[in-house]
């Protein structure tokens, strides 16, 4: 379950917090506690980026199936026409 300061976070801001969670559990000079701390958050932050990007990815394959759908309408449209035209 997230919070609604995790859910008010936006990618970018996610993305940066989360890096910075890394480079500082990288650096190490942080005690047992202070690292797990870090780790949990750095899991949480993740969840954050991961979400936005499956909603982000969700909206492009529903954009792209949009406009699959158009253009094979059109298409069938004009062979349509073409039909009518050749039939008359």
């Amino acid at each position: 379950m997230t919070s609604k300061v995790e859910e008010a976070l936006g990618y970018e801001q996610a993305r940066d917090e989360l890096i910075e969670v890394v480079r500082r559990l990288e650096a190490g000079g942080t005690t047992l506690e202070e690292s797990l701390a870090l780790w949990e958050r750095g899991e949480e932050l993740a969840k954050v980026c991961r979400r936005w990007l499956d909603g982000a990815r969700a909206r492009l394959d529903a954009a792209l199936a949009e406009e699959a759908e158009e253009s094979q309408g059109a298409q069938e449209a004009a062979a349509e026409r073409e039909d009518g035209r050749d039939g008359s």
